[in-house]
């Protein structure tokens, strides 16, 4: 019997990760909510536009979390499908006059085709090989935008302006409010979809190939079908974000979705941690929230001050904000048996 059928035949069934791996408990959770239902009635229009920020930025740091700290794959490209999904959205809420909620599937749906076919050609790669080539797709993007062939629907350099949509059914509640709340209940759709998948056979399968490919491969996982398939669902969420976050900021251009955004999202994946779906929403918070922190500290160095910030952050938490959250479920464990 060969090697590979030797694993095949006595390698145990890949297990399902366990609830805290990936999540938070359901009173935590629900407590959780409990406050983001709750802010908008306390919190000024523009706090509650960078919270619905933050929840946009979230969704796209949850998808790259599926495909990097899912399936092992790394990718510094999800500025392009989140540029995608946004296009998606504005052209057709101001060309077709599509109302704007039937545009967020349709972008996914688009997302999901793009990083799919994009996941064919890069199976071929691994590693830093990989996230050069999802580089080079980010670096693209904004000057594929601009081509003079897609100017008609793009806008080309200025871009689009899309109309922020008011609150349906003649509700008494403003703008920001609404798209807040609308955007809240997309999340939490995404976030349950997201859990469920990794517990799932194919989340089991996107793990195993993340941990061992050849293992998983001899234990008759498709090894070639899950990991594009990964691809599709992280720039399927990603498209989703992209199309609510031109709804939220009411345009899109080229130059807002450049490598720096790319960069970002990569760098909320890790301040959160890897594999870890709430940290989707704490390295959001990171990557909104401290850079206007370093800003307000000094307006001519922000950029050394947030690279020092982010150097403290690093070396204290390696592991990111899932290494905090495992040190406090420690310490409460430990009260609660005193």
């Amino acid at each position: 019997m060969s090697t590979a059928e030797d694993l095949a035949t006595h390698a145990p069934a890949v297990e399902a990760v366990p609830k805290r791996a990936m999540t938070l408990s359901t009173g935590t959770t629900i407590a959780i909510l409990a406050v983001l239902v709750v802010v908008p009635a306390f919190a000024k229009n523009f706090i509650i536009f960078q919270l619905t920020m933050l929840l946009i930025y979230g969704l796209a740091v949850l998808a790259l979390n599926i495909l990097t700290g899912g399936s092992g794959q790394f990718s510094l490209g999800q500025s392009a499908f989140y540029a995608l999904g946004a296009y998606t959205s504005a052209i057709l809420m101001e060309h077709y006059n599509l109302n704007y909620a039937l545009t967020l599937p349709i972008a996914g749906v688009v997302s999901f085709a793009a990083g799919f076919l994009f996941g064919q050609p890069a199976l071929r790669l691994s590693g830093v090989y990989l996230a050069l080539a999802t580089f080079a797709l980010a670096t693209a993007m904004p000057q594929l935008l601009k081509l003079g062939f897609f100017e008609p629907w793009t806008g080309g350099v200025q871009g689009l302006v899309v109309t922020k949509p008011d609150a349906p059914f003649g509700l008494p509640i403003g703008q920001d409010a609404w798209l807040y709340y609308f955007t809240l209940a997309i999340t939490v759709a995404i976030y349950i979809f997201s859990i469920n998948l990794l517990r799932s056979r194919s989340g089991r399968a996107f793990m195993a190939i993340r941990d061992n490919e050849i293992a998983a491969s001899a234990m008759g996982i498709d090894v070639a079908l899950y990991k594009t398939l990964a691809f599709g669902v992280s720039a399927g969420i990603t498209g989703v974000a992209g199309g609510l976050g031109a709804i939220a900021v009411q345009f899109v251009a080229p130059d807002s979705y450049t490598i720096q955004l790319a960069i970002s999202l990569f760098l909320g994946m890790v301040v959160g941690g890897v594999g870890w779906l709430p940290g989707s929403f704490i390295g959001s918070a990171f990557i909104i929230f401290v850079p206007n922190m370093a800003e307000g500290i000094s307006k001519g160095l922000s950029g050394a001050v947030f690279g020092v910030l982010l150097f403290l952050v690093i070396f204290l938490m390696p592991h990111g904000a899932r290494q905090m959250a495992i040190i406090g479920q420690q310490l409460i464990d430990k009260f609660k048996k005193s």
